[in-house]
């Protein structure tokens, strides 16, 4: 279904529910992973994603169009995503990098070995900025200009960024291998 049939119904009282589903049918599981990607556990996306969902419902209307519905979404996803961060890094009392391995290790639906918890322990150290744009171009190969409009940021600066993030990450996971090995 296109974007402009799903924001049809969704404007279209008799149609919302049908709409609803339609929305959450195409993008549940694209933002559900890009959420999980900064956010880092199953417990936490799903409560991120609620909380997208239920702004989406209630914003929907004011919905001007001036991006894709998918730009708008992730843009969503990625402020509610942020704000829970924030929320956790003010409970947090010690090192950054214990409490993400903590998280990570205490969720159940982490498969990851002890690379992968390096390399999310990296990641999660990154500026925000960095983080999200590593994010979108690594996992979810997302194209510079389509993070431009999601991130109200130049493609150059975009590009800068993650040049930046790969540098930090592997200074990070090499050090790491190095010290803790």
């Amino acid at each position: 279904m296109t974007d402009e049939a799903i924001l049809s119904q969704l404007r279209d009282s008799n149609q919302q529910n049908a709409g609803f589903r339609a929305l959450m049918t195409k993008y549940q599981e694209r933002l559900y992973w890009h959420i999980r990607r900064i956010v880092l556990t199953h417990e936490d996306t799903d409560d991120v994603i609620q909380n997208v969902f239920v702004k989406v419902f209630r914003h929907v209307s004011s919905f001007e169009g001036k991006s894709s519905l998918f730009t708008w979404l992730y843009r969503i996803a990625t402020n509610e995503a942020l704000s829970h961060i924030a929320r956790a890094k003010k409970h947090t009392h010690g090192d950054i990098s214990e409490f993400v391995e903590n998280k990570l290790l205490t969720d159940p639906y982490f498969e990851g070995d002890s690379v992968q918890l390096k390399l999310k322990t990296a990641i999660s150290n990154l500026p925000e900025k960095q983080m999200l744009v590593f994010n979108m171009k690594y996992y979810q190969e997302m194209k510079y200009t389509e993070m431009s409009e999601i991130l109200d940021t130049s493609v150059g600066a975009l590009k800068a960024s993650y040049h930046h993030a790969v540098k930090k990450i592997q200074q990070e996971v090499t050090e790491s291998n190095i010290y803790h090995e």
